[in-house]
């Protein structure tokens, strides 16, 4: 009768790991894994106690045969749970399938050390009436918590080196409570929630571009032009728009870049722009480009346009977050005094000179930010009728929504209002104002995130959709 029972047991379990290597079932399902929580942490303890006692009717041999099996479907388990704990078909590729393994993984780590208080409270009074021995249920103790304590540095250590949304502020938060008993278990959820959320998004993404495959959205009539904004160049290996020229083109878009100077002025960058636009249009053949402008970029682009006689050369002038009206925090940061204004102006021209600037002028291109350069420049650089102008904005919600800009994001807030760290809202309107972007959480879109910066994705807003959204309107419209 017992081998009888013996062999039903292990062709049980071999039934089960075929059915989970064919993914008919899945042994991570926490329905299913809460019992094996209670299993393997505790083998040594049920290993002794079965070899001991529940099993003394059998042949020594026999009940290694027996401990052996049970031994092998455990350990199965145990590398799919650490190795393989998220099994859903989704074709996300192999770093989100790690990071959201991770997850599970910590949070059925943290489970298993719940119920293996709750065996070791309940059990050791009745395995010590049992004749288990002492020592035995203080080895498994210690055996137990130390196999889900390495369970969840597994599960830590998967998202700490997988995810993207996890800045390094937050992984330094990580390290810094990690031996904080409560604020760490917080800490960890809460990263926990922040991998979903990425997780989640890149399936949306996916699901997304599966609707656009073969898609001719982004397809313009003429080509796109992306022009920069101050302290910034078109550097090959990292892209000052992120991962939107790449998501344009994915959509049929033609994609080139201003290549004007990081800190030239209006006039010169314009210059520059212009001497890029003809060479798109020797290129291509195309009699017209569409401008897409980021801050001083689209200053640049208005003085090319109406100035240098561009006009008949582009169909469409889209600005995002330029100062159009000027920034009042300029205006006070020219009034420091003139000498060490152009012991900076001269460090970073000779900074960027080095790095390939042909015409750098930080003095005069900062001053043309104040409040009344730009009053001038709108009052001698009217728009065209012959280009559709049109303008975005975004703003911070708090002066914590981007490390980088929380000083000026504050100084601008006092002096002119909502703002995105370096332009106000007032200030970006210009043509036809299609709206203001902000996000669902607390962080708001600041002036580098506009422009994937970054690389991160927010909450409420997609950042490299918008512009396929702004991209496809301009193609509905026949630029």
């Amino acid at each position: 009768m017992w081998i009888l029972c013996l062999l039903l047991l292990c062709a049980l379990c071999a039934v089960l790991v075929v059915l989970d290597a064919c993914r008919k079932i899945n042994l991570i399902h926490w329905l299913a894994v809460t019992p094996y929580l209670l299993v393997a942490p505790n083998a040594a303890l049920w290993g002794y106690w079965l070899y001991t006692h529940a099993l003394r009717a059998l042949l020594p041999e026999q009940r290694v045969v027996f401990l052996v099996a049970a031994g092998i479907f455990v350990f199965y388990w145990w590398i799919h749970l650490l190795v393989f704990p998220w099994r859903d078909g989704e074709k996300t590729g192999a770093r989100l399938k790690i990071m959201i393994g991770g997850r599970t993984v910590i949070h059925l780590a943290l489970w298993g050390l719940v119920l293996e208080c709750v065996f070791l409270a309940a059990g050791t009074p009745l395995f010590l009436r049992a004749g288990v021995p002492k020592e035995v249920l203080a080895g498994n103790a210690v055996y137990g918590v130390g196999l889900l304590a390495f369970l969840l540095a597994t599960g830590i250590l998967r998202i700490f080196f997988t995810s993207r949304r996890l800045s390094i502020l937050r992984r330094a938060l990580m390290l810094l409570v990690m031996w904080i008993p409560v604020v760490n278990l917080v800490v960890l959820l809460l990263c926990c929630r922040t991998v979903y959320d990425e997780y989640d998004f890149a399936c949306y993404k996916r699901d997304l571009r599966l609707t656009r495959v073969d898609s001719d959205l982004c397809r313009t009539r003429y080509p796109l032009v992306m022009v920069h904004g101050v302290l910034f160049r078109d550097l090959k290996y990292f892209n000052y728009w992120g991962r939107i020229p790449k998501e344009l083109t994915r959509y049929g878009a033609r994609v080139y870049y201003g290549n004007q100077d990081a800190v030239g002025t209006v006039e010169d960058n314009a210059r520059d722009i212009r001497n890029k636009i003809r060479e798109i249009q020797e290129e291509t053949g195309c009699e017209k480009v569409n401008i897409i402008a980021h801050s001083k970029g689209g200053l640049d682009a208005r003085y090319l346009i109406t100035t240098l006689g561009m006009e008949d050369r582009v169909a469409s002038l889209t600005t995002i977050n330029t100062p159009h009206r000027g920034c009042r925090f300029v205006d006070y940061a020219c009034k420091m005094p003139q000498g060490l204004y152009r012991f900076i102006a001269n460090r970073v021209d000779n900074t960027f000179r080095r790095m390939g600037e042909v015409h750098p002028d930080f003095y005069t291109a900062v001053r043309q930010f104040t409040t009344a350069s730009s009053r001038e420049f709108n009052e001698c650089t009217p728009d065209s009728p012959k280009v559709y102008y049109q303008s975005y904005a975004s703003k911070m919600k708090t002066l914590f929504g981007d490390s980088l800009l929380c000083v000026p994001y504050c100084i601008i807030r006092l002096l002119e209002g909502p703002n995105d760290g370096l332009v106000s809202v007032h200030s970006a309107p210009w043509g036809d104002y299609r709206g203001l972007f902000v996000s669902k959480n607390r962080r708001g879109i600041s002036h580098g995130d506009i422009i994937d910066l970054k690389r991160e994705d927010y909450k409420g807003f997609d950042v490299v959709d918008t512009y396929v959204q702004i991209v496809g309107e301009l193609k509905n419209k026949g630029f």
